[in-house]
């Protein structure tokens, strides 16, 4: 299913429950403006902000609302008020997908398809206030170039949907056929990737010249963890 498709479900389901018959309406109801209403559609993205203002008006399932998946309600004993399951009776959970790719935290790797390995299930309430569950992924970690922050072999989840740069966060990013995860800051013009292991040293590029066109933000890093052997 597209985002475009998604968007569009989601938001009848946001003017189903909000009993809204027009997008002038479901903004009335929500407090935004008609404006941002279009805009979620023409991005094919529903802020998670309005999906958790819906289950708080309505009681409805967050679940449902966001994907159409499970009951419109919940029975009363596994909510917590807002349209949620409630962590002791059955979480609403969301299972992120792992793909085949691996990301370089050191000399880089190359990404290969876009197929997956499996998931790993998260409380759909943590990702929904980090960003779009649906534009989310997970990727393991090669090399050592932010330990101790980040180990080689660990998970990290990217949300794909954030790729404006804010100063200092960490991404993972593809600079010609690599895939890296670094720290980011911005002079005029140039980016700068810094590892936190001192052993590498930061990497400045010019986006004035031929770099812009190899440099990509794939997404932001929400969350890492690792297995233990």
């Amino acid at each position: 299913m597209s985002d475009a498709t998604a968007c569009t479900d989601t938001l009848a389901r946001l003017m189903k429950a909000l009993d809204s018959r027009s997008d002038a309406e479901l903004a009335r109801a929500l407090g935004i403006s008609p404006q941002s209403v279009s805009g979620a559609r023409r991005r094919g993205e529903v802020p998670p902000a309005w999906v958790q203002l819906c289950a708080e008006k309505t009681g409805c399932n967050a679940h449902w609302l966001f994907f159409g998946q499970g009951p419109m309600f919940l029975p009363p004993h596994l909510t917590d008020g807002t349209g949620s399951a409630d962590g002791e009776t059955g979480a609403d959970m969301i299972t992120i997908p792992l793909v085949e790719a691996r990301l370089s935290a050191g000399t880089g790797s190359l990404e290969v398809n876009g197929g997956t390995e499996g998931g790993h299930a998260f409380r759909g309430d943590f990702l929904r206030r980090k960003g779009n569950p649906r534009r989310m992924v997970l990727m393991r970690v090669s090399g050592d170039s932010m330990v101790p922050e980040i180990f080689d072999n660990d998970l990290v989840l990217l949300d794909q949907g954030q790729t404006e740069i804010t100063p200092g966060r960490l991404y993972a990013v593809g600079f010609e056929d690599a895939i890296y995860i670094k720290r980011i800051d911005m002079l005029p013009g140039k980016i700068i990737l810094r590892s936190v292991n001192p052993a590498y040293a930061p990497v400045t590029l010019d986006l004035r010249g031929d770099c812009a066109e190899q440099f990509r933000v794939i997404g932001r890093v929400l969350w890492s963890g690792r297995e233990y052997r």
